[in-house]
């Protein structure tokens, strides 16, 4: 790449950052945490922490860039679920095709963390945002990708692009009625496809995109997609795309399965790149991904035959700090550190500091450990009179909704299976 990358290559770990241990300087390197010899269990950190399991972490990313490579299609994970550099190139390095991102600052940051391919699943809006993409797109070896769906954003990007002297590849995305973004109907669509011809030079036509997330039935899911497949072999014979192979891109991480059955024809046939987007998988949860994952075991046969499936790779540790009541006991994180949107935290695992365990014991629901409630900084956490638990002791929560998570922490501990922290890995949000 031609543009500096000081901002990533520079970055070290924060000494005054939570969820963090003793740094003797401001100069250790994110990936030279390992030499700190920090560990979990034996309180080396600061607690509340957010932590992600290594070889969780690996079996996922295997797991998914396996079940694209059955369908013959391509992976740009979605990384505003972690906005993590360091987990965006581990993707890349498993195969993944590029990165899907939502805004220009999130391209600017993955840019500056070595990706080099960037799919932006939204459009391109405001011109600081443009001067930002039009900055990276004078580096000859980047790729990106926006979206469009009308024509004064076409007409903005056109007119800003080719006053920059720079060439946009743009994706037209497909909407459905009540939805989200999106042309909603033949209609739009080809007054979106004159005006970036009116652009010609400037806005290259790339392919065609969609997200079907905001349908909740798969039949809803299955037409919009083969209205998809339907607009993109009709504007590939029209000669319409500029890019060789054109992109046709959906899926984010409910329905993949459904997207990689419907589009895997397409990709088969040479002429289009078949682009699935799903980010969450990378951490997966307890929650509302579970649930999405549970229901693509049981409809998608590939699914079915891969052996174990995601694993959940993130959790929150943090100490007991009052037990003021024999049913209740108060844990030292908040809605500042957990995703609470879709469900609250989940007790799964107990460590008591000097008792000489070697590994935290397991909490199972039906034991009667649960969150009631959260505040900023504190959570409440029924517990079955009489239980074995004490102020300091450990507990380890497992999350629902990884994206909301991922946001409140601007470092992560990666563990391995003894609890070492062999990295820190870094966030922008």
């Amino acid at each position: 790449m031609t543009l500096t990358m000081t901002s990533y290559s520079a970055a070290s770990i924060d000494p005054l950052g939570k969820g963090l241990g003793t740094v003797p300087s401001a100069s250790v390197p994110l990936a030279q945490a390992a030499n700190l010899e920090w560990n979990l269990l034996d309180e080396d950190v600061s607690l509340p922490a957010a932590v992600l399991y290594e070889e969780r972490i690996e079996h996922n990313l295997k797991w998914m860039q396996a079940f694209v490579a059955e369908y013959g299609v391509k992976l740009a994970p979605h990384g505003k679920t972690t906005m993590a550099p360091q987990l965006f190139r581990r993707q890349i390095e498993t195969g993944a095709w590029g990165i899907t991102l939502a805004t220009a600052h999130q391209t600017r940051a993955a840019y500056h963390g070595g990706i080099e391919r960037v799919l932006m699943a939204n459009q391109l809006v405001g011109k600081h945002n443009m001067a930002m993409i039009a900055e990276l797109l004078s580096d000859p070896d980047f790729e990106f990708f926006c979206l469009v769906d009308s024509v004064d954003g076409v007409d903005q990007l056109g007119a800003f692009f080719k006053a920059a002297g720079r060439r946009l590849q743009v994706l037209i995305e497909l909407g459905v009625a009540g939805g989200r973004t999106g042309v909603r109907d033949d209609a739009q669509l080809e007054a979106v496809l004159s005006a970036i011809a009116r652009h010609e030079g400037t806005l290259l036509l790339a392919g065609i995109e969609l997200y079907e997330g905001i349908l909740a039935d798969e039949q809803a899911v299955r037409a919009f997609l083969r209205r998809a497949v339907g607009t993109t072999a009709r504007l590939a014979a029209d000669g319409r795309f500029q890019r060789t192979p054109a992109v046709l891109s959906g899926a984010g991480s409910a329905w993949y399965d459904v997207v990689a059955e419907e589009f895997a024809a397409q990709s088969q046939a040479g002429a289009i790149e078949v682009v699935l987007r799903p980010g969450c998988y990378l951490t997966h949860d307890v929650g509302v991904y579970k649930k999405a994952q549970s229901d693509i075991l049981a409809r998608n046969p590939i699914a079915k035959k891969m052996g174990e499936a995601l694993l959940p790779a993130l959790q929150l540790w943090a100490y007991v700090q009052s037990i003021p009541e024999p049913d209740r006991a108060i844990v030292g994180f908040g809605k500042r550190d957990a995703a609470f949107d879709a469900g609250m935290p989940i007790p799964a695992r107990h460590y008591r500091p000097g008792a000489g365990a070697a590994q935290p014991r397991a909490v199972a629901r039906q034991e009667g450990w649960e969150v009631t409630g959260m505040m900023d900084q504190h959570a409440y956490l029924r517990i079955p009179a009489g239980a074995d638990l004490k102020v300091g002791d450990m507990l380890a929560f497992d999350i629902s909704h990884p994206c909301l998570t991922f946001d409140k922490w601007r470092q992560l501990l990666v563990v391995d299976s003894n609890y070492r922290v062999k990295e820190v890995v870094e966030t922008f949000f």
